[in-house]
């Protein structure tokens, strides 16, 4: 079975930095396009920035200019590094994979690491 194993969060001084983590193992095929997605209380989860194999990203304009979403391929791995946060960058961050495996397609979730930015 598939493991997204995600790690890197914790509590930051607004301003401050974190970089998180995320690597895929099992029995994997190819992995296609990796993401980070968040979610805060009350609040629907959302995309942070994703990455296609190519490495071709996408971010949304909330973190544009502040977080750079980079991957490595040989560790089927993903990383977020997140500069200068904001009180409203808090939440949990999730990391998603669209895998191959068996000839069939699928999206994974990692369980999820938690940022705190404190003001």
């Amino acid at each position: 079975q598939v493991q997204l194993v995600e790690s890197g969060g914790g509590l930051v001084q607004a301003g401050g930095s974190l970089r998180l983590s995320c690597a895929a193992s099992g029995n994997i095929f190819n992995i296609n396009t990796m993401g980070w997605y968040r979610q805060a209380p009350g609040k629907q989860r959302e995309l942070v920035a994703d990455i296609t194999r190519s490495g071709s990203t996408n971010y949304s304009d909330s973190v544009k200019g502040r977080f750079t979403i980079s991957r490595d391929n040989r560790k089927n791995a993903v990383y977020l590094q997140m500069n200068s946060l904001k009180p409203e960058d808090a939440a949990v961050y999730y990391c998603n994979a669209d895998i191959v495996r068996y000839g069939i397609r699928a999206g994974y979730w990692g369980q999820g690491t938690q940022v705190t930015v404190s003001s």
